[in-house]
């Protein structure tokens, strides 16, 4: 799995992530052989955040032997500036780490969001003086509504991106189009979550994979292929897949093929025909 370069950051990367959901609710012995595997088949850009339950500690633990080796990102959903640093020291300890690579403002929604994040004593003051202090190497944001992800990366020029790039709502709507194309103008880490996700779950419907809370396409290997080089196509340097490691296992299984051959006709051709079973069901109505 060749590396890539994340945005201006500078940093090498593996094209697929590991989401640290993945260890959610695992015993230690899993989470530490998820971890093993992982690096072992090249991948050194793991992600995590404090609503992931318990994964932040089993994470920690698991990743203490390469800790020096791997891009380590967290996230905080705070948006005073002294619950930011007190979530950002309880990450740190859980993580048994001095510092991440990247930091990230998490989930990014609404107005109210944005004031408080970069009004006085926001949590923006304490990711910025993190910063100044080498605890966290890089700021990103991950957002799911455009508008907002756009609002804040014209208050404060960070230096990654976390958004869901769906073929379902790109192609529908042009979903995620146009934070594409800020990250591809001003060079930043484009990192893409949802790429496999196909629609909402229907009521009763029965759920295999119970840490995802929508229905992919992994079970269609030629529709997941091509939903995975739908958002490669738009510029995405890192995919993340949903949080189980038999889903995260078939994406690194194809990113080569996925880069060997990017999005063709034929590809765009197969997700449109498997568009109009979908397009009432969208995984969720955030605005443009």
């Amino acid at each position: 799995m060749q590396k890539v370069t994340l945005g201006a950051t500078g940093l090498r990367v593996s094209p697929v992530a590991f989401g640290g959901i993945i260890e959610q609710n695992e015993s230690q012995e899993a989470a530490n052989r998820f971890v093993a595997e992982a690096v072992a088949r090249g991948v050194n850009y793991f992600d995590i955040a404090p609503s992931y339950g318990d994964a932040m500690e089993r994470l920690g633990a698991a990743l203490q032997p390469y800790r020096r080796d791997v891009i380590l990102a967290c996230k905080t959903e705070k948006r005073d500036g002294k619950e930011a640093r007190e979530d950002l020291e309880r990450s740190l300890k859980l993580m048994k780490t001095d510092y991440f690579d990247v930091y990230q403002l998490h989930a990014v929604s609404t107005a109210e969001d944005i004031d408080n994040i970069f009004g006085d004593q926001g949590a923006m003051e304490t990711l910025i003086l993190a910063r100044s202090r080498g605890i966290a190497r890089f700021l990103g944001i991950t957002a799911h509504s455009e508008s907002k992800a756009i609002e804040a990366l014209a208050l404060h020029d960070f230096d990654t991106v976390m958004f869901p790039m769906n073929w379902v709502m790109g192609l529908e709507r042009g979903y995620g189009h146009r934070v594409a194309r800020i990250c591809r103008r001003k060079n930043k880490g484009f990192l893409a979550i949802k790429a496999l996700a196909h629609r909402q779950f229907f009521e009763g419907e029965e759920r295999k994979y119970p840490k995802g809370w929508c229905k992919t396409v992994y079970e269609d290997e030629r529709l997941a292929v091509a939903a995975l080089k739908y958002a490669l196509s738009l510029g995405v340097n890192v995919l993340i897949p949903p949080g189980d490691f038999e889903q995260f296992s078939f994406v690194l299984g194809h990113i080569d093929e996925c880069e060997r051959r990017p999005l063709n006709d034929g590809d765009l051709a197969y997700l449109r025909q498997n568009l109009d079973a979908v397009r009432e069901h969208q995984i969720f109505d955030y605005d443009m």
